[in-house]
């Protein structure tokens, strides 16, 4: 078995920011000829971006290739065109219109190559809404996921750009399953994904649990539990601990190794939806007895007991994730606006599958490329000779460069 199994398929990626690259990326990742297609002359907006979004670039262009070129010039379009037919994926997540407006349209591309298969990736699928613009923190907030996730009065995004990620997986499965067609119909189609959708599927058990309840659904600071114990404790000193208690069998083992043999007679605490009932006085009463220990120490009796506990983290406590390190699960990368070899080295997490009873997961094979570092080669597989590479360099129609 293969952690590269989609080697072979060629696809051209025009995107920005999050969505796009990231679809991208899963298909390079898993063995893809993915070719980045960045605007001339400054390429790829992400590069330069600052903020929570400094790390876009480094984090979604690995194992990419570059090409850079002007869409918006006629011979630039052109140079698309004479791609195509090679191109088994197009994937794209501009804005409603704007590939049309370059010439670069599932109804331009299409015709020069019926296996063709194209993935929009769009703010809104088909209805009143898919002309909108849209951003992955604005459909958190239209279909309730911020509401869910801050407290009262407060919606709050969630603290990663999950919509847009998400968006783009829904995307990959569809790209999957337009490939398994084509092999049975030899033809290609235009698929879809898009944030409003993918943010809506998230509500679906909030929305199935206020028909199964009649209850209106509460942000989660405030949700009625489905499980008694599902909380942050507080432990000796600093540390905390989120402890997840989730089956009767559980509970008994729990309160067995914590030594808590009033709670463990206790008849109003026989089973989890009695213990439901008791949470006002419970949890108080639990977190009163873990803050004696030191967070080693509980972790050591959670784990003996094998109930759920995680550490209270944050994302810098993953470069050094013991798990993680252990089975290839964090990549070398190359953090760098620009590109190429240069740049800070850190280890990001790997795509989040293996492969095969060996287990094997997908890894880097070329670093974030350099704006239109491939852009020579990628033509020259075109049919371009290096005299009409240079001119349409020469004529600002594309930039070439090296590493």
């Amino acid at each position: 078995m293969s952690a590269t199994p989609l080697r072979g398929l060629r696809v051209l990626e025009f995107s920005h920011t999050v969505m796009g690259p990231t679809a991208g990326l899963i298909l390079a990742e898993l063995g893809a000829d993915v070719i980045k297609v960045e605007p001339v002359p400054k390429g790829d907006h992400t590069r330069s971006l600052g903020g929570f979004a400094a790390g876009f670039f480094a984090a979604f262009s690995r194992n990419k290739r570059s090409l850079a070129v002007d869409l918006k010039k006629p011979e630039g379009q052109a140079v698309i065109r004479a791609l195509i037919p090679t191109i088994d994926i197009v994937l794209e997540n501009y804005g409603p219109g704007t590939m049309e407006r370059l010439g670069c349209g599932y109804g331009d591309l299409a015709p020069l190559n019926d296996r063709l298969i194209y993935l929009a990736l769009k703010g809104y699928l088909a209805g009143p809404y898919e002309h909108r613009p849209a951003l992955d923190e604005v459909v958190q907030f239209q279909t309730g996921l911020a509401f869910m996730t801050g407290p009262i009065g407060q919606p709050l995004r969630a603290g990663a750009s999950v919509i847009d990620i998400m968006g783009a997986v829904f995307g990959v499965i569809a790209v999957q399953a337009a490939l398994r067609e084509r092999d049975l119909t030899g033809k290609g189609q235009r698929v879809s994904s898009a944030l409003f959708e993918s943010a809506a599927f998230l509500m679906s058990t909030h929305m199935a649990g206020m028909v199964a309840t009649g209850l209106e659904a509460r942000p989660m600071p405030a949700r009625r539990g489905a499980w008694a114990i599902y909380e942050v404790f507080k432990c000796a000193g600093d540390g905390q601990l989120f402890i997840g208690v989730t089956s009767d069998q559980q509970w008994a083992r729990f309160v067995e190794e914590f030594g808590l043999q009033d709670l463990a007679a206790d008849p109003r605490l026989a089973t989890n939806v009695m213990r439901l009932a008791e949470r006002s006085w419970l949890i108080p009463a639990l977190q009163e007895i873990i803050a004696r220990y030191t967070q080693d120490d509980v972790q050591a009796r959670c784990e003996r007991a094998n109930v759920s506990w995680a550490p209270v983290g944050q994302p810098g406590d993953l470069f050094s994730d013991p798990h993680l390190l252990a089975t290839g699960g964090l990549l070398d990368v190359m953090i760098s606006r620009l590109g190429g070899t240069g740049g800070t080295p850190a280890k990001l997490p790997a795509l989040p599958v293996e492969f095969g009873l060996e287990r094997a997961r997908p890894g880097v094979r070329m670093q974030s490329p350099l704006m239109g570092q491939h852009t020579a080669a990628v033509l020259t597989e075109a049919g371009y000779t290096a005299e009409q590479v240079a001119t349409l360099a020469a004529s600002g129609v594309v930039i070439t460069a090296r590493d």
